[in-house]
């Protein structure tokens, strides 16, 4: 008896002991009630349920374990609280973190690249939330982390930035307000659409540009340096690109927030009585915000007016003072040269092209070869300059920063070089003006021979006119009129380069072959025969739209060729060809694992938003199809054939048209049936392509039964998505990272172009880890006699052969 008591007080004491012992991990057998909390090994963070403020929402997140002020850094279900105290997070026996609410219904789960034998879930001391398998003795093999999915704040140790083999996005985002943490009007991130450069948005607006790393600092911010409290580092690889900070007092709490209002805040904790401190702010000043000034202004703070033309400019509306500054000479691209202009923020890198290995020399040299080409300057200053970035189009965002030690070399006729003084922005070039005036001279013959030659030209396509059609010709001194400044190669040049168009050459469908010009680069020329189905206006439509377009996912024009009937266009090789050669290859498919097809659709999905968005012009690709998808030597997606892309300007969203063209399997309803296109109908065309390189099979149209989004919608309806995976990627896909494509490809084909998501909304969904809406049926869904609204009369008229759509499958 005595035995059986005393072991009873001491199985009481060891409860009692275990009541007091605060944990900082669960296994698959524990869990997290709302009203409890783990705390770090540290106690310096703690992570439970919470309600901010004056909400009566519960969220799962993590605060700060040893401040009296309550300051959440991290939430799990930002976009879904529960309304009530019924939440549990679990890790289940694959090593997924799942929150549930009342119904046991998933709020909020995890992801992660591979299942572990025994999972756990642990809260570390530097504010990180992991799963690992506890039979793993690496300290650093997460299966997912906390600090992969940030919110609004960056703590130390996190990585900002990108993940380019994964497509992992890690950017901060704001809080709605402080009652709630979902999705603010501001986010803040790397963008890669040029050379990288950090960017804050109030929505898809540009609200600052933080700028491009030099080696040295950031190009809009260089009073960014290493300090004594703490140091920073720049990663930029083939696999990487982020920001990271480390203090050198482990005990402070320091801390950078994207604010409700927009602000980027660097803030640490000094104490109880003044909580948290500012020790610095983004935007700074009036001359932070984007575009203050024009292009070609400089913006300077303690002017006024603020804004001033750099030299060699002047005001293109004098009663505007923000407006765009223009040359005062008018460039003649081989009389040009270039004039340095130092103490600047550097302009906007959006669009911008990049080489790491590249001299300053040569980057002066290939500039000058460009007539497209705006500006140059190195990319690295940490050991001298070295690497080269270009620009096109007009210069934007330029402050004058008096710290900053790089030039940029702004291109600028030969002759303003010659009278340009030296001065705040420039110095006089190393070009000699007797040189400039001779060069000049025979830059001005030559235009005159040119002109004189096309003149008789002209009168000679006149004649011919009457027989074979005068538009041709129109269309044709049309485009050399708007574009005068694009690339312009001569037949000799390419019949050299490809051995005469030589058969050897061939690369595929729609007149593509390869060759290697004079200067030793390789190129792909797209010859358009006599019978192609792409008229001169095609032609020069994506001759158009190319060479205004610089992105790392859309394939670059190096330049074009008209002469006689021949009309040709050069692009950059891709060396592994089209994205169809493979997937819809089983032995090529097995080339392209699914960590590569992910990277795929990450890339295809940001080169559409770039033309959606983030392009001069709005454009509509309309022939987005697995075959103008190309890939270069590392597997990186370029968006290619623009032939019957449309863009629009000022608040167009909708365009129509009676000559329905693109594709079949990729075409939206409303643009067969109405011939109505929009972002929306290149977003249908990505839905169908992610379905494609995620099970292999290619689309075969709304009337077949065999459709793929019939068969996709049908198993994703009865959970049975897997079964739609591609057999030579189920020994690399993740799971949870498959289903979601799929659930966004779906989202993507639903029947009416308003539940479409924006390509935005797009990328978001792809490289987050919130919950995404159910799609409704998908476009031309074909299930007996239903196709898309249920009628079968529908069905009878769009299976005939009443509907003309013009296949451009080659060219």
């Amino acid at each position: 008896m005595r035995g059986f008591i005393l072991l009873l007080f001491c199985l009481t004491l060891l409860n009692n002991i275990a009541a007091f012992t605060v944990r900082d991990t669960i296994n698959t057998m524990q869990s997290i009630n709302d009203g409890e909390i783990i705390i770090s090994a540290g106690e310096s963070f703690a992570l439970g349920f919470f309600s901010p403020n004056n909400s009566m929402n519960r969220y799962v997140g993590i605060w700060y374990n040893k401040i009296p002020i309550k300051t959440v850094v991290w939430v799990a279900n930002r976009d879904n609280p529960i309304t009530d105290s019924s939440g549990v997070l679990k890790i289940n026996e694959t090593g997924i973190l799942v929150l549930l609410n009342h119904n046991k219904s998933v709020i909020w789960s995890s992801n992660s690249t591979r299942s572990a034998k025994y999972p756990v879930a642990k809260l570390l001391d530097s504010g990180n939330f992991i799963v690992q398998d506890s039979s793993n003795n690496e300290p650093t093999d997460f299966l997912w982390q906390s600090f992969d999915y940030p919110l609004d704040t960056l703590l130390p140790g996190m990585k900002f930035g990108r993940n380019l083999v994964t497509g992992l996005n890690r950017y901060l985002s704001s809080w709605n307000s402080s009652d709630d943490p979902s999705h603010g009007k501001y986010n803040y991130q790397l963008d890669i659409s040029g050379y990288p450069q950090f960017v804050l948005r109030e929505g898809t607006v540009k609200r600052f540009r933080l700028g491009s790393w030099n080696g040295v600092q950031f190009s809009g911010a260089p009073q960014v340096k290493q300090n004594a409290i703490y140091r920073f580092m720049f990663v930029s690889n083939e696999e990487e690109i982020y920001y990271t900070f480390e203090l050198f007092n482990k005990s402070s709490l320091n801390r950078v927030v994207l604010t409700t209002d927009g602000y980027i805040r660097k803030i640490y904790w000094s104490g109880e009585e003044n909580g948290w401190s500012e020790f610095s702010r983004m935007p700074l000043d009036d001359c932070d915000y984007y575009e203050k000034c024009g292009a070609y202004a400089s913006c300077n703070i303690n002017n006024f007016p603020v804004c001033d033309c750099l030299d060699g400019f002047v005001q293109h509306n004098v009663a505007d003072i923000y407006s765009d500054c223009v040359r005062r000479t008018s460039l003649s691209c081989h009389g040009d040269g270039f004039l340095k202009y130092s103490g600047l923020k550097l302009p906007d890198t959006d669009g911008s092209w990049f080489d790491r290995n590249m001299s300053l020399e040569d980057c002066r040299v290939l500039c000058l070869k460009n007539c497209s080409c705006s500006a140059y300057t190195a990319l690295d200053m940490s050991k001298g300059p070295s690497g080269c970035l270009l620009w096109f189009g007009n210069l934007t965002d330029i402050k004058e920063l008096p710290a900053s030690d790089e030039d940029v070399y702004i291109r600028m006729a030969g002759t303003e070089i010659g009278k340009t003084h030296e001065g705040k922005h420039s110095h006089k070039s190393n070009i000699w003006k007797k040189e400039t005036v001779i060069i000049s001279c025979v830059a001005l013959i030559g235009i005159l021979i040119l002109s004189l030659t096309f003149i008789i030209y002209r009168r000679q396509k006149g004649k011919e006119g009457k027989r074979n059609g005068e538009e041709d010709a129109n269309a044709t001194n049309e485009h050399n009129e708007e574009d005068s400044e694009l690339p312009l190669f001569d037949m000799s040049t390419i019949t050299s380069a490809t051995n005469n168009f030589s058969t050897g050459n061939f690369l595929g469908e729609g007149g593509f072959g390869s060759g290697i010009l004079d200067d030793g680069r390789e190129i792909a020329v797209k010859r358009l025969s006599k019978k192609s189905s792409q008229g001169i206006q095609e032609f020069k439509n994506e001759v158009l739209h190319i060479a205004k377009l610089q992105h790392r996912n859309l394939v670059r024009l190096l330049g074009f060729c008209i002469q006689a009937d021949e009309r040709l266009l050069v692009y950059e090789f891709m060396p592994n060809k089209s994205l169809d050669f493979f997937i819809f290859d089983k032995k090529k498919g097995m080339l392209l694992d699914w960590p590569r097809r992910l990277h795929i659709i990450n890339g295809i999905a940001r080169g559409l938003l770039y033309l959606h968005q983030d392009s001069r012009h709005r454009i509509v690709h309309r022939d987005l199809k697995a075959a103008n998808v190309l890939l270069d030597s590392e597997m990186n997606p370029k968006i290619s054939d623009f032939g019957l892309a449309r863009s629009f300007g000022g608040n167009e969203v909708v365009g129509n048209t009676q000559h329905v063209v693109g594709t079949y399997g990729y075409l939206p309803p409303e643009y067969i049936i109405d011939g109505a296109y929009s972002t929306k109908s290149d977003v249908f065309s990505f839905g169908v392509l992610i379905l494609e390189i995620v099970s292999g099979k290619r689309n075969k149209g709304f009337c077949h039964q065999d459709n793929l989004l019939s068969n996709a919608w049908r198993l994703f309806t009865e959970g049975q998505s897997s079964e739609i995976i591609d057999a030579t990627i189920k020994d690399s896909f993740n799971l949870p990272a498959v289903l979601r494509s799929i659930n966004v490809g779906l989202l993507c084909v639903q029947i009416s172009p308003d539940d479409r998501p924006s390509m935005s909304s797009v990328v978001m969904m792809l490289s987050s880890e919130s919950t995404l809406p159910q799609p409704k049926m998908p476009g031309f869904f074909r299930d007996k006699d239903h196709v898309g609204d249920n009628s079968s009369s529908s069905s009878n008229k769009l299976c005939s052969n009443d509907i003309t759509v013009s296949l451009m499958y080659a060219r």
